[in-house]
């Protein structure tokens, strides 16, 4: 029993020099990663921000024509009736 508490007191030891050799080199290697991976995760949020901005663009331009077009037709309705009127008027006189 006392040899597995001394195996594992060693093994750990090994482990813990083993981390502390190999940690700078992991840190070296990893933290350009990590920036590279933070920077494409902020152009794809700004992508998505433009992508939305133009869809929000597009809908509104849809919503001011189909408020033309109903603005239009009202318009073209009262003046046939004023159209239509006049008409009469110069009917029956």
């Amino acid at each position: 029993m006392l040899q597995k508490n001394v195996d594992k007191l060693i093994i750990g030891a090994a482990l813990a020099v083993a981390a502390s050799a190999l940690l700078p080199i992991a840190k070296s290697i990893f933290r350009p990663i990590a920036a590279t991976g933070l920077e494409g995760g902020s152009n794809l949020i700004n992508r998505g921000k433009s992508l939305v901005q133009i869809a929000r663009q597009e809908v509104e331009d849809i919503i001011a024509e189909a408020q033309f077009e109903r603005m239009k037709k009202q318009l073209d309705k009262e003046i046939a009736l004023l159209d239509d009127d006049k008409y009469e008027e110069n009917v029956y006189k």
